[in-house]
């Protein structure tokens, strides 16, 4: 355990929707409590965070909030739950609007809900200057589903995050885990609470990203394509991240929950 490493005492991490394209398996849990190797997903998340230092989780929850209450009973830091009753119908920008009071204005780690990811990606975050830290793989075989970000030239601040934008001028996709910090707090929940409120329930938190990084908010992004990390979204993608978790290439050990 290194507490002396992490940047942030509290992580949010979003397991709020249906995992669709993994049914059966999704049916009766969140994506993010399927097993991939000897944890689930959520659980190894869990352990990693917590050895890194995180002495508070917040979980985004939606699809199963009981199921996800239930897996993380005998945590052994304090867990707060912020569920977004309307999943079914919005974009993780309302899952991690819901989180602001448990957040409380503290700087966090941001995990989405299904992402495996080597524990020394933290460590970069730590080491990355600016309020708003992301982790990012460069690429060149960036597609339409991969949230793309946009650096600057010759620069590592980001201009710009989205599905939407030319691969050609991106520098690669983000993996979904970020850190935010210091004046990017109050300034995050402050544009999800003006988004929500303008009705754009259809939003990313990067759309959002976007948007306060147009108002001045400095971004940079930190390369981890060098380390091992997965999104889980299909069976294809499952079997894959098994794969990666029984070859060691993840790191942080295994542990059985």
């Amino acid at each position: 355990m290194n507490p002396q490493h992490s940047s942030a005492e509290v992580a949010v991490i979003l397991v709020a929707g249906i995992g669709q394209r993994l049914r059966p398996l999704t049916l009766e849990r969140p994506k993010a409590l399927v097993p991939v190797g000897p944890e689930t997903i959520l659980g190894r998340a869990v352990r990693l965070l917590i050895e890194h230092g995180v002495r508070e989780l917040v979980l985004a929850t939606g699809f199963r909030d009981d199921a996800v209450r239930g897996a993380m009973r005998e945590c052994p830091i304090p867990v707060r739950y912020a569920h977004n009753p309307d999943y079914l119908t919005t974009q993780n920008a309302v899952s991690l609007l819901h989180c602001r009071e448990a957040v409380g204005g503290r700087s966090f780690y941001k995990l989405d809900g299904d992402v495996l990811f080597h524990p020394e990606i933290l460590g970069r975050l730590d080491a990355s200057g600016g309020a708003l830290a992301v982790a990012v793989d460069p690429r060149a075989n960036l597609g339409a589903e991969e949230m793309k970000v946009r650096l600057a030239p010759n620069s590592a601040s980001i201009t710009a995050f989205g599905k939407g934008l030319d691969p050609a001028a991106c520098f690669g996709e983000s993996i979904g885990i970020e850190r935010v910090a210091g004046e990017a707090v109050g300034r995050l929940f402050e544009a999800l609470g003006e988004s929500h409120a303008r009705g754009e329930t259809n939003l990313y938190y990067e759309d959002v990203y976007s948007r306060m990084i147009e108002a001045g908010l400095e971004a940079r992004a930190v390369p981890v394509g060098d380390l091992g990390w997965t999104e889980v979204d299909t069976p294809a993608d499952l079997e894959a991240a098994g794969a990666l978790v029984g070859s060691g290439r993840l790191g942080g050990g295994v542990r059985k929950v």
